[in-house]
This record gives C-alpha cells, structure tokens and sequence, in this order.
C-alpha cells in the first residue's frame, strides 16, 4: 500500500512539473516549480521501488497515467483540445499498463 502511495504522489508531481513548464515559458519563475516537481517526482519514484513495487509496473503507470493527466489538466487549464481520438489513445495506454501490471503479478 505504501509504495502506490508513493507513485501516486511521483504521478502528482511530475504531473505538476508538466503543467508548470508551459506557464514558465512566460513567467520564468515558474521554472523553480517545475524543477521541484520533477526532482521530487524522482524521489518519490525512488521510495516506490525501495517499497517493493517493480520497475515494469512502477514505470508505466508513472508513464500512463502521467500522460493521461497531463493531457487532461492541459485541456482544463491552457485550453488544449481533447478529442475522442486522443481519448482513445489514453484508454490504449492505461490498457497497456494494465497488462502490464497483470503480467508481473503472474
């Protein structure tokens, strides 16, 4: 339980770095706050593995979800499109992930 706690946590910040980066490009600042996230996200992905979660599994649902949540948050806050196709293509990722995550747990 604890190491899906920490990769959630990873998802979040990484999550949060992406979306800052693209308001930092006009308020420079920002940059603190995308490093910040992204260093933490590591940290946190560091703690997952030592937890116990595997690296295949740890991976791609830090990389799936990461994409998900990215695309949604750049739809909520910048205005980004998110169309049926790139809905789809999210549902193939997490599918993907979690077939992943069913084959490491046979």
């Amino acid at each position: 339980m604890t190491a899906w706690l920490f990769l959630a946590g990873a998802i979040l910040c990484e999550v949060g770095g992406s979306l800052t980066l693209k308001a930092a490009l006009d308020h420079r600042l920002l940059y603190v706050v995308v490093a910040i996230g992204y260093v933490s996200s590591f940290i946190l992905l560091t703690y997952t593995l030592k937890a116990g979660l595997g690296l295949g599994v740890t991976y791609g649902v830090w990389a799936g979800l990461g994409v998900a949540l990215t695309a949604v948050g750049s739809t909520i806050f910048f205005d980004e499109p998110l169309n049926a196709v790139m809905g789809i293509g999210m549902g193939l990722i997490i599918g993907g992930v979690v077939l992943v995550e069913v084959g490491a747990s046979q």
